[in-house]
Formats: structure tokens, sequence, C-alpha cells
């Protein structure tokens, strides 16, 4: 059964990482090898892995995106958030990340991050865990 968790998002475009509390999901399941599959059910907002060292490198994503996505386009949608929904199909609504000895398997530099384009606001993060299952030898050998 998927879990979820809220996150309140502090502007209107941010990255928010939330590494920390997915790794505290995956360890309270009690899962040391497997993967972690996360959803976001929004269409103004994102998910996506990326470098948590240097804060710049969310800086420059997001410029990134608005220049790709600017505020001020011509778009038909009339509720003015328009290039959060677009910026939110580029970046993805979910993620499969391993489970590696309890906690995800990321690179040293990597973290999970919710995307927000069209904040602030609350929103829902669903996690669930899943468990490698052992292969059974009997089918391997056929």
């Amino acid at each position: 059964m998927p879990l979820h968790i809220n996150v309140f998002t502090r502007g209107k475009e941010v990255l928010e990482e939330i590494t920390q509390r997915i790794n505290d999901v995956v360890r309270r399941s009690g899962v040391q090898e497997g993967v972690c599959y996360l959803y976001l059910p929004h269409t103004t907002a994102g998910i996506i892995i990326n470098e948590n060292a240097d804060p710049s490198v969310g800086r420059d994503i997001l410029d990134r995106l608005n220049t790709l996505v600017p505020s001020r386009g011509s778009y038909h949608h009339l509720e003015g958030n328009a290039p959060a929904h677009i910026k939110s199909t580029l970046t993805g609504l979910s993620l499969m990340v391993p489970i590696d000895n309890g906690r995800l398997a990321l690179g040293r530099w990597q973290g999970v991050f919710l995307c927000e384009f069209d904040g602030p606001r609350d929103r829902t993060i669903f996690v669930q865990v899943l468990p490698s299952q052992a292969a059974d030898p009997d089918e391997a050998s056929q």
C-alpha cells in the first residue's frame, strides 16, 4: 500500500529537496533491497533527481526551464499557469529509485526534488516501497 508525504512549497517556483523524507519512509518500511516508486499527483509540479550539493544547480535548472517556457508567452490555457503545466510535463511526475541496504541508491551528489512551478502550495507525494523478489530456482532452470 502506498504511503504519502506532504510538502508545503515555499515559493512560486522552487525545488524542494525531499531526499531525507523519502529515505525515512524507506527505512520505516524495513525493505533492505528493492525499489521505491514516487508519484506526484499534480499537474503544475514535477519530481526529479539531480545534484543536491550546490544550490546553484537548482537555480540553473529553474532558469533554463523559464527560458524554454517563459511566464509571459502566448498560451491558450487562460488560468495563468500554462507555463507550470508545461514544466511539469518536461520534468515528469514519477520516479523509480533502487533501494540498496535500506536506503535510496542515489549517487554521491544526487538528491530527490519536488519541483514547484505554481506555488506556494501543499503538495502530496505517493511513496511505494517494494521489496525485491527472490528468483524461484525452479523457474530459472526452465
